[in-house]
């Protein structure tokens, strides 16, 4: 059970369509605010915080100019209100792979 304000761990996230859903829905709207062209590549991480709906903050992995790179992302999600919302969207490092 989820308790109000903690942060946990995405069950599944990395395989999760409603999870990936958001962080394609995070990369279009950085690329509309920022005029970018980022692509999305993978989810690597994901938590779910419980607020007024549900905060996630996901760990993905997107292409820019050829190179992928690590981003953080918070969406927040109100389902009964249809709302989402990019918080906040940060590079957080070149990726490995």
């Amino acid at each position: 059970m989820a308790s109000l304000g903690g942060v946990r761990d995405s069950v599944g996230a990395q395989n999760d369509a409603e999870i990936e859903s958001l962080a394609k829905f995070a990369i279009e709207e950085h690329n509309k605010k920022e005029n970018a062209l980022l692509e999305f590549a993978r989810v690597l991480k994901a938590k779910e915080q419980v607020v007024a709906g549900t905060m996630h903050h996901l760990t993905l992995e997107a292409i820019d100019a050829g190179k992928k790179k690590i981003y953080e992302a918070k969406v927040w999600v109100k389902p009964w209100m249809n709302f989402k919302h990019l918080e906040e969207f940060k590079h957080s490092g070149d990726s490995e792979a």
